[in-house]
């Protein structure tokens, strides 16, 4: 006997659409899969800047600055402290935008802030292994855990007013008509 799923079940390009999804078949309800938004700081503290040793994967024992996936109801700035303290138990005030990270492979789109630390209080959360506060020179280069953490490391470093840079180079996008 076959069970009929309820719900999105069918892949079809609904009507208005370009791209195939999945629709119920009963009430045509279309599941749209979209990027998720990583919110996350760099953040500092005097002449430090505080990193977080991923305690879960992906990427656990390498070092990150913190971040997460962005939650509903929130903005993205506040988003970016809440991942501050949830992972580094940090209290920070978001000052700048740094970078918009498009990363279509994973899915994702990676908004990163600069942050100050409003204290030299900060301690692991639950996804943390270890936080520290690093000098320029200390930072563990080799260790990093995503090409996104260096990319925004050293947009912090240059100072530079907030950018928008893709992961890969840009593609052309074609329509349903060519």
């Amino acid at each position: 006997m076959t069970v009929k799923r309820p719900g999105p079940s069918v892949e079809s390009i609904p009507e208005g659409d370009t791209r195939t999804r999945l629709v119920c078949p009963d009430c045509g309800y279309v599941e749209y899969d979209n990027p998720k938004i990583v919110v996350g700081a760099v953040c500092f503290w005097e002449s430090g800047v505080l990193l977080c040793r991923r305690a879960i994967a992906p990427a656990r024992g390498l070092w990150t600055y913190p971040a997460g996936f962005m939650e509903l109801g929130e903005s993205t700035a506040e988003g970016a402290a809440r991942e501050v303290w949830e992972e580094a138990q940090a209290r920070v005030a978001v000052e700048s935008l740094l970078g918009v990270y498009e990363i279509p492979h994973i899915n994702q789109v990676n908004i990163i802030y600069r942050a100050r630390m409003l204290g030299p209080d900060f301690a692991p959360g639950p996804e943390s292994e270890a936080v520290e506060l690093f000098g320029w020179e200390d930072i563990p280069w080799d260790q990093l855990a995503f090409p996104s953490v260096r990319w925004s490391l050293e947009r912090f470093r240059a100072g530079s007013p907030p950018a928008v840079f893709a992961a890969a180079p840009p593609v052309s996008v074609r329509t349903a008509t060519g």
